[in-house]
């Protein structure tokens, strides 16, 4: 195993500044599915990138498991072709060989006792070649159906727990199909492991704008004490793609908008936003603020359903100045499908923060652009002392953060119109994370990673917080299934979404795209 230089990228990277005050300890990362889409264009690169900026620790090793045969050197050149493909960054062929020799490759099927021998096997070689017991990560980059199949087998073989040495397990998404489903997954799950080992990933809260929105709130004076009912009229959340389901008709056609992106992304944005201060940065604390937010979120009763969610599907239209099929003419989707491919949601929080503050929340595909953000508006000002036939009214302050395609937090401001006349229009004070640090932002999987070997769970989902999640959709997804006759409504392929929705907004209007 060769040692990293850890502190290869520290001066040159301003974003990087502070890895080598928070050593890591010496760990072996086992990818399940390592030769599947995620482990190719996000995890391998992400571990790459550490690499190349020090911050992984000073003795790494990596095996990938799958059921195809290859050699560790097959395995280490598919490794290698996924990294410069998909890295943010050229490799330094340096960095890049340094980290290679340090991959090794174990094949089977994830039911297959004994690939769970030879694991172990490969994981006891390391630890005798160090002298000491490595830190173990198995990161479960499968199907949701093989969880508890890998967990099961990793209990029975005894790799769940290793003397002297932390044993973490990471979980992608989806956690379940629906609130039944996700306490099973994490029943099996913790059937072997305890709370404390399990990481379940949701990017977004890996994104550094995510992440500054808690300073945005807790760092400033200027923001927090206009954080609640007095001063906010309500927030819009959206996330919007260009794109269509492309190949993953198997998967959408089970699954939908709801459950792809607004139980588990959106609403962490919205948990984010709208939690109390935690009393410190640590895991449990601020899981415990956002697991409050939402338990506040009172589930729709059946009859609420049709009154505050809409769901839609993409229709022919026109994306980036090409002809697009609707969502039922692409291949593999059902004729008569009923799953959304746009949701918008009206949710209110019962507490006393936000009482009767409207949170909106839409995400969709084929919509006019791909733009991901929050959206807070302000309360209009109860006074305008210039206000006159001359003036062309004044527009609520509005603080928003964009998380996709650019990374960026602004904030409206009213201000007057050079001239003879009192004129006001919104200007904007802008804060763009490429401007302001000088340098590219880590990609998502690159942070959490990182707190994985850490043992840091502050940005990863815990199990009630999964169910708190579920129950607030549960609702929804039983009325829609439920009603097989209404016609679903649909909008244009490259537009801004059904007209339908406008109708959740009580008079105000969707931010344009």
């Amino acid at each position: 195993m060769v040692a990293l230089d850890v502190e290869a990228g520290l001066d040159s990277n301003p974003l990087v500044t502070g890895l080598e005050r928070q050593p890591v300890r010496s760990t072996a990362v086992v990818i399940f599915g390592a030769m599947g889409d995620l482990a190719s264009r996000k995890l391998l690169p992400g571990i790459y990138n550490l690499a190349h900026e020090g911050g992984l620790p000073e003795r790494i090793a990596l095996i990938g498991v799958s059921r195809s045969s290859m050699t560790d050197e097959e395995f280490r050149a598919s490794a290698r072709e996924s990294i410069d493909r998909f890295s943010r960054r050229r490799p330094d062929p340096d960095v890049l060989e340094g980290l290679l020799a340090n991959f090794s490759y174990v094949a089977g099927s994830f039911d297959d006792d004994g690939l769970y021998v030879r694991l172990r096997d490969a994981l006891g070689t390391l630890d005798t070649g160090l002298g000491t017991p490595l830190n173990r990560i198995f990161y479960l980059s499968t199907a949701p159906e093989f969880f508890p199949v890998i967990t099961g087998h990793l209990g029975a073989a005894g790799l769940n727990e290793t003397d002297e040495a932390d044993v973490r397990v990471v979980v992608e998404k989806p956690i379940g199909y629906d609130l039944a489903s996700a306490r099973a997954q994490n029943d099996a799950v913790l059937e072997y492991f305890d709370e404390s080992q399990v990481f379940r990933i949701d990017h977004y809260l890996g994104k550094e704008t995510v992440q500054n929105l808690m300073a945005l709130r807790f760092a400033n004076a200027l923001f927090e004490p206009v954080w609640n009912r007095n001063f906010i009229d309500n927030v819009q959340i959206t996330a919007a793609e260009d794109i269509g389901i492309g190949t993953r008709a198997g998967y959408y056609e089970g699954a939908g908008a709801l459950r792809d992106l607004v139980q588990n992304h959106m609403l962490q944005l919205l948990a984010l936003l709208a939690m109390e201060p935690p009393t410190a940065f640590e895991a449990n604390r601020l899981r415990d603020e956002k697991v409050k937010v939402l338990e506040a979120i009172a589930p729709p009763a059946p009859e609420e359903v049709a009154a505050m969610a809409v769901r839609a599907q993409y229709g022919e239209g026109i994306v980036a100045g090409a002809e697009s099929v609707g969502y039922r003419e692409e291949p593999g989707v059902a004729e008569d499908s009923r799953t959304e491919t746009y949701v918008a949601l009206r949710l209110f929080i019962n507490n006393w923060r936000w009482a009767g503050v409207p949170f909106y929340l839409r995400t969709g595909k084929r919509m006019a652009r791909k733009l991901t953000e929050i959206a807070v508006t302000l309360r209009p000002v109860p006074h305008i002392a210039f206000q006159g036939p001359d003036s062309d009214g004044v527009q609520p302050n509005q603080i928003i953060l964009t998380l996709q395609p650019d990374e960026a937090v602004s904030v409206s401001l009213g201000a007057k119109v050079p001239g003879t006349k009192m004129q006001i229009r919104p200007v904007n004070m802008e804060f763009h994370y490429g401007t302001s640090f000088l340098s590219e932002s880590p990609e998502a999987y690159e942070r959490l990673i990182l707190d994985v070997m850490r043992g840091d769970a502050t940005l990863f989902t815990r199990n009630d917080e999964v169910e708190a999640l579920w129950r607030i959709i549960d609702p929804i997804l039983a009325a829609w299934a439920q009603d097989t006759e209404t016609p679903i409504p649909e909008y244009p392929a490259g537009s801004a979404g059904p007209s339908e929705a406008d109708a959740l907004l009580d008079g105000r209007s969707w931010r344009r795209l």
